[in-house]
């Protein structure tokens, strides 16, 4: 890749750094607590470059700039002391992997568990993750995705706050030990994605503005301030750059796949578009040879991202995160109002309904929230194209006091959606301690310098303002501190609940359903059908109908409210699955769905009646 360090076969070591702003770049290397410095030299295209002799693997190096900025390299593999230090030289071949013979496994087979390595464990390290590994095993995991590493400021964040896109983050070990986790857990049968941003920097540590203003626009703006240049003078570098990362991790680290964030904040008015390239490059360099999965999170829900071909490999972007269920389920489930959530309180069956059936609730239409359309037709898209959940670090963490949705909704209601969820043609996502109904807060949190801290905290008590029980400043007083180190301790899992009574059958529940989903439904996933059917049995209840791969009939008949409904008069046919109501067996199901129920049914292929229309 064209930025960053490199060793030659021959032991020479080439250094380079785009700095299309500098008039003089030096290299400054550490060795034995003397630093000597190195006049770079300039090429072309604002490039500086730098071959030595003599340099050791493990030595520590800086650039100067125009003698009076020192600062890291922006594509350093390692921050031993954090990202205004120095960086560390690595030589990516000294890893022996033993994993040769994995090729990643078919998407139909995802089950993601999202994990903040930082605080799934006490230790909040990759080596503790690897620990557990087995736990996931178990449950029925089969994919884990870890929230952003790229290195931050201080020690502890949730990783958004990212600067250096290239580097682990040191708090949580060194590449290697990353290496190893990826390693283990394709031993275990188990994938890898990371999420990675491509839209934003953080606020502290960013050093780019100094020698290297093309990195950045002049005409577009995110919610973080201003937009990375894709496609203005000197784009191709900046968008090399994040392509190459892509590469990097997916190459040098052995990942599954990543999950972009918020790409919608990724403004490119150039043809192809930089998600479009970035898709592109890395569909043609491993093609069949490995399974790489994309997946994006995009408010706007740009179907085109998600097209498959005849055989139903997606051409650019295998899945994105389904917003949409999720908040339709929300408001079922709490009944809140308030933010993007306005946007499913007036009809969230029929939201629901079309996510279970078409995959965004929003396709075109007006969003009240945003007060502009948003969406694009989706009907025709495979339901593996859609990752439901009912949680994320999102939907807790932007909470004002981070509550899970053990905390918002009956324990019954939360058990049919689950149940909903985890047996539907949709991959599926849990996040960490999920599993096991964990009632601890996720709370936003950081290590920013101390004047930064400080207008974060009063931007983010401003930010609930308009959040009813936080119209007051005294009120918003009691929304945690993001700096304070207890923001962070409160958010690490206690392992210990997981053995309690009622966290332990919250457990036994979703190992049996992942054990059921591996049995019955993953098998008929590869080219599920489209023409799905849905229509409304009561007040607040469902029957879905999908026609599956295999041209078996998968039914689900759910009841999202606290009234009985009557299904005396129109039973559908099926073998019993599944049903969070008691009492059932496989031959005969009552004729009322009980209030916050889901029964699931399956018609054999050899059983199965004509195609839906």
């Amino acid at each position: 890749m064209p930025f960053g360090t490199e060793f030659s076969a021959s032991g020479i070591a080439c250094f380079r750094l785009w700095a299309p702003n500098a008039h003089h770049v030096e290299l400054c290397l550490l060795s034995q607590a003397t630093e000597s410095h190195y006049p770079m030299q300039p090429d072309s295209e604002g490039w500086w470059l730098l071959r030595l002799t003599d340099v050791n693997i493990g030595m520590l190096y800086r650039y100067r700039i125009d003698q009076q900025h020192h600062v890291p390299d922006p594509a350093s593999r390692y921050q031993p002391a954090d990202v205004h230090g120095y960086s560390q030289l690595l030589n990516p071949e000294s890893w022996v992997w033993t994993d040769n013979e994995w090729r990643g496994r078919p998407w139909q087979e995802a089950v993601i568990y999202e994990l903040h390595v930082g605080s799934f464990t006490p230790a909040g390290s990759f080596n503790a993750v690897t620990e557990k590994l087995d736990y996931l095993s178990a449950l029925g995991i089969t994919a884990i995705q870890l929230m952003p590493i790229a290195d931050f400021p201080g020690q502890r964040n949730w990783g958004y706050d990212g600067v250096l896109p290239f580097a682990p983050d040191s708090q949580y070990g060194a590449p290697d030990d990353l290496k190893r986790l990826v390693q283990t857990a394709h031993a275990k049968g188990m994938m890898v994605f990371l999420d990675v941003v491509y839209n934003h920097f953080g606020p502290e540590g960013n050093y780019l503005h100094l020698y290297a203003e093309a990195f950045f626009s002049k005409k577009h703006r995110t919610p973080w301030g201003k937009g990375f240049n894709f496609d203005g003078k000197h784009s191709h570098w900046v968008r090399q750059f994040f392509i190459h990362n892509a590469r990097y991790w997916l190459e040098e680290f052995h990942l599954d796949g990543l999950r972009l964030d918020a790409v919608q904040a990724i403004i490119d008015s150039s043809q192809p578009h930089f998600l479009v390239e970035l898709a592109n490059q890395v569909r043609e360099q491993w093609g069949d040879e490995r399974q790489i999965h994309l997946i994006l999170e995009n408010d706007s829900n740009t179907a085109g991202y998600l097209n498959r071909d005849t055989n139903g490999k997606p051409n650019q972007y295998t899945a994105q995160w389904n917003d949409d269920i999720h908040h339709a389920l929300h408001v079922l489930l709490t009944g809140e109002s308030w933010g993007y959530y306005q946007d499913f309180t007036q009809h969230p069956l029929q939201h629901l309904s079309r996510c279970l059936t078409s995959g965004f609730a929003y396709q075109g239409e007006i969003s009240s929230y945003r007060n502009a359309p948003r969406g694009e037709p989706s009907a025709q898209l495979s339901p593996l194209a859609f990752i439901s959940f009912l949680q994320n670090h999102d939907q807790i963490g932007n909470r004002a006091l981070a509550e899970r949705i053990h905390n918002l909704a009956p324990a019954a209601a939360v058990r049919a959606a689950t149940a909903l969820l985890l047996l539907a043609p949709f991959p599926t996502m849990l996040f960490m301690g999920q599993e096991w109904g964990c009632r601890q807060p996720f709370g936003f949190f950081c290590d920013f310098e101390a004047h930064l801290a400080k207008r974060v905290n009063q931007a983010r008590r401003r930010e609930f303002a308009d959040m009813p029980g936080f119209e007051t400043a005294k009120a918003r007083r009691t929304i945690a501190d993001p700096a304070a180190l207890s923001s962070f301790q409160m958010s690490i899992l206690d392992w210990q609940a997981c053995d309690h009574e009622e966290e332990s059958d919250w457990l036994s529940f979703h190992r049996k359903l992942l054990r059921l989903r591996q049995q019955a439904i993953i098998p008929r996933l590869p080219m599920v059908l489209t023409n799905s059917l849905a229509k409304q049995i009561g007040p607040l209840a469902l029957q879905i109908d999908w026609q599956m791969g295999d041209g078996s009939r998968l039914t689900a008949l759910l009841n999202l409210g606290e009234v009985a409904v009557d299904i005396s008069t129109d039973k559908p046919a099926g073998q019993l699955l599944y049903a969070t109501l008691n009492g059932l067996d496989s031959q005969n199901f009552a004729d009322s769905l009980p209030a916050w129920s889901v029964i699931w049914l399956l018609v054999p292929v050899e059983q199965t009646p004509a195609p839906m229309s």
